[in-house]
């Protein structure tokens, strides 16, 4: 009697894609199956992989995923470096957002001052809006654009988490946070986050905290494109790629 067996959708991003030479692909895995056997499984067939070590984060139907959890029969796995500013991930759960607050990705450009006054309200005495954009020097190496992946599904529920958590820790009325995806030229804004508040302060402290916090758990990648080659923006270090 063979072993039985189930087939999963597994998708790669960032680094993780570069090492496996796909976006995705159908896996056949060893049933029953958790996370902690699929990857050393997966793994052991793209061994590319194993250069990130425990730093390879993983993710079921778009969620992030425990050792433990139990894979079934046409789930979608997601392999892929940490994002921008962390890889210490915790496994969470997402509640419904504020009526008014809103999350996004989109590849157009990002106009600032229209997404501040979208929670620009009467019962708020102020509104604080972070702009972030691409700069051109790194570390004494100039750089000629970015280039910002997503993997939009789970990065928009992890938005719609974060923006939940803003609500429970600072008195504020409203958040919004659009991100760009794909291309961008240097001053090129890449994400915005802007919030309301009754007084300032809790408005000031919630929008710090939500950048902290989206570098850390929103699945969105940057690479970088110098003049003398490209490199991928992780938490835990970064992967070279040769120009």
């Amino acid at each position: 009697m063979g072993t039985a067996s189930i087939t999963v959708r597994v998708l790669f991003f960032g680094a993780a894609r570069d090492a496996a030479g796909h976006d995705e692909t159908d896996v056949a895995l060893k049933s029953p199956a958790n996370t902690d056997s699929a990857r050393t499984q997966i793994l052991s067939q793209y061994p590319d992989l194993q250069r990130f070590g425990n730093s390879l984060l993983f993710a079921v139907n778009q969620e992030y995923a425990q050792p433990e959890r139990e894979i079934h029969d046409g789930d979608e796995l997601a392999l892929f470096p940490p994002v921008s500013g962390g890889s210490e991930v915790a496994q969470t759960s997402v509640c419904e957002p504020q009526s008014q607050d809103f999350f996004e990705l989109t590849t157009n450009p990002i106009d600032v001052g229209a997404i501040a006054r979208r929670i620009v309200l009467p019962e708020c005495g102020a509104t604080v809006t972070l702009d972030g954009y691409a700069r051109e020097w790194t570390k004494g190496r100039r750089t000629l654009y970015l280039v910002y992946e997503a993997y939009a599904p789970m990065a928009l529920s992890e938005m719609k988490r974060l923006g939940v958590h803003a609500h429970e820790k600072f008195d504020i009325a409203h958040i919004g946070i659009v991100h760009r995806t794909g291309r961008l030229e240097i001053g090129e804004t890449s994400v915005v986050i802007s919030v309301s508040a009754p007084h300032r302060r809790a408005a000031f402290e919630a929008c710090a905290w939500a950048i902290r916090e989206l570098k850390r758990t929103v699945p969105i990648w940057k690479k970088e494109v110098f003049e003398d080659g490209e490199i991928w923006v992780e938490g835990e270090g970064a992967t070279t790629i040769n120009p």
